[in-house]
């Protein structure tokens, strides 16, 4: 015997699973939609360029960095050549200055040397030596450590003095990258990074030769393509340091 709500009542609606999953991806695809929208705020943001406005804006800062480095080294000569004149020393005191001056890296020096020079891979590097993995992308750019590989190897070497691009390096200096970029005393650099030094040749050669981290530096140079160049120069000279020589941020022991 049949219930009478049952015979009297229409067939009855029932959701099934997939429209159900339907309406969700849906929503779902609403909800990224506008997530996007809200995030990109009306740009596309494969092709924002707001990155490439904030690379602009460093190298326009490095650039006005440069141009200041420049006029405070044109305004230093001009003071230390009154200086000298107007001092009176002796010429012992003369020549004791100048090494001074020589040793802090504020004076050209001149002298035979080498260039080592460092380059990133092509982008679309492969492994050159069989039984190699393919490179991952870190692996085809130089990074901070392969600088200062370079610089602490030509310090070991005896060098006199050092130049790193086209700055003077001083014992505060900081070699630093970020990214694919070097940052060196308020100014940014890209590949190629040259590295000059004055100083005894072979014995230069001898310590790039000698340095484990160069070594480690060099097989990846043969297994994917970075760059590693070594120029000997019979004269060479480097230019004086022109920035600021004042600690910032060091403290005396107390």
């Amino acid at each position: 015997m049949s219930n009478s709500a049952d015979s009297t009542s229409g067939p009855v609606r029932r959701f099934r699973p997939v429209r159900l999953l339907t309406g969700g991806v849906f929503a779902l695809a609403g909800l990224i939609f506008w997530t996007s929208f809200n995030t990109a705020q009306g740009t596309n943001i494969r092709t924002d360029d707001s990155m490439l406005r904030l690379s602009d804006l460093i190298r326009e800062r490095s650039r006005k960095n440069g141009d200041l480095e420049d006029s405070a080294a044109t305004a230093r000569a001009q003071v230390d050549a009154l200086a000298r004149r107007d001092n009176g020393g002796t010429a012992a005191e003369q020549r004791k200055l100048a090494a001074l001056e020589e040793g802090a890296g504020t004076r050209k020096l001149a002298g035979q040397g080498l260039t080592v020079t460092l380059m990133d891979a092509p982008p679309n590097a492969t492994a050159k030596i069989p039984g190699v993995p393919q490179p991952q992308p870190n692996d085809l750019v130089i990074h901070q450590q392969d600088l200062q590989a370079v610089v602490n190897a030509l310090w070991q070497g005896g060098a006199r003095g050092i130049q790193v691009m086209d700055q003077r390096l001083i014992s505060t200096s900081a070699v630093r990258c970020v990214g694919n970029t070097l940052i060196l005393q308020g100014r940014v650099y890209s590949p190629p990074y040259k590295i000059t030094a004055v100083g005894d040749r072979g014995a230069l050669r001898k310590a790039l030769d000698g340095s484990p981290a160069i070594q480690n530096y060099l097989q990846y140079v043969a297994a994917y393509g970075l760059g590693w160049k070594v120029d000997q120069h019979e004269a060479v000279t480097l230019p004086g340091y022109s920035g600021t020589v004042d600690l910032h941020y060091a403290k005396p022991m107390g």
